[in-house]
């Protein structure tokens, strides 16, 4: 497990992640398949980089709102951006493209424009917004509890989308880890629920929980429809564009129901 969690933080952000005893292939491709259980746990990394910094912010005095944007920085950095750089290209794609193939070409662009920097903007503003009203209506440490689990929760959905729709293209990111197979992808969307049980039902109680599960799935339904209407299937750019608003949702949908 601790080697596929390793290699899923490899592929997944910018961490210096060392060899570990009895590690091979550190160079190789990720292989999805086998590393889909741990996807949750690497977004639930990520996620703790996140509340780490949302807490200690918060302990120094800074307010809510500069915590949650503290936060948020620390996650992207942590990811390289990996995964805004995904909705970037998507939202250029939903608004410029007229057809299946030129959609792909703009998916490949690596300029931004109107559509994707305004996608941009908006999910970094919900992302902080909604984490800003968590930390003041639940504190920073509970706060810092849904970060980890929104994180872990939105990873597994954006490798879901993936199991769900076939390559839209025969190369690029996603044709590189392949395929998860049904079964992997059960165990990601399970591993990832477990996560999500463990940090929010004690701190937030059974509703709350359950709106941040099914608040990605229903965006996950979205983002499905959307790949298989306008491109015929799925790129690493709309699995990353499914992390993003499977994220958003997840904040909101707890924030709402949080008591």
């Amino acid at each position: 497990m601790l080697h596929d969690i390793a290699a899923g933080l490899r592929f997944y952000t910018r961490l210096p992640v060392p060899p570990l005893p009895g590690e091979t292939g550190l160079y190789d491709p990720l292989n999805i398949d086998r590393s889909a259980y741990a996807v949750p746990f690497v977004g639930a990394v990520v996620g703790f980089i996140g509340a780490v910094v949302l807490c200690a912010a918060a302990a120094i005095g800074f307010g809510a709102f500069l915590a949650a944007a503290l936060a948020v920085t620390a996650t992207v950095l942590a990811t390289g951006a990996f995964h805004e750089d995904g909705l970037a290209d998507t939202a250029g794609r939903l608004g410029g493209g007229r057809h299946r193939a030129q959609r792909l070409v703009i998916m490949r662009d690596s300029r931004i424009g109107t559509y994707g920097g305004t996608a941009l903007i908006l999910a970094i503003v919900l992302r902080v917004g909604a984490l800003q009203a968590l930390v003041l209506h639940a504190g920073a440490l509970r706060a810092a509890l849904v970060l980890v689990a929104a994180e872990a929760a939105s990873r597994a959905a954006g490798l879901l989308l993936l199991a769900a729709l076939p390559p839209a293209r025969l190369d690029g990111a996603a044709q590189s880890v392949g395929r998860p197979s049904p079964d992997a992808a059960l165990s990601c969307a399970l591993w990832a629920a477990l996560v999500v049980a463990v940090l929010l039902v004690p701190a937030f109680g059974v509703g709350a929980t359950f709106a941040g599960l099914i608040a990605p799935l229903i965006a996950l339904a979205v983002m499905i429809r959307q790949g298989h209407r306008l491109i015929g299937g799925q790129t690493g750019d709309l699995a990353g564009a499914t992390q993003q608003v499977a994220e958003i949702v997840f904040l909101l949908g707890v924030l709402i129901f949080a008591r």
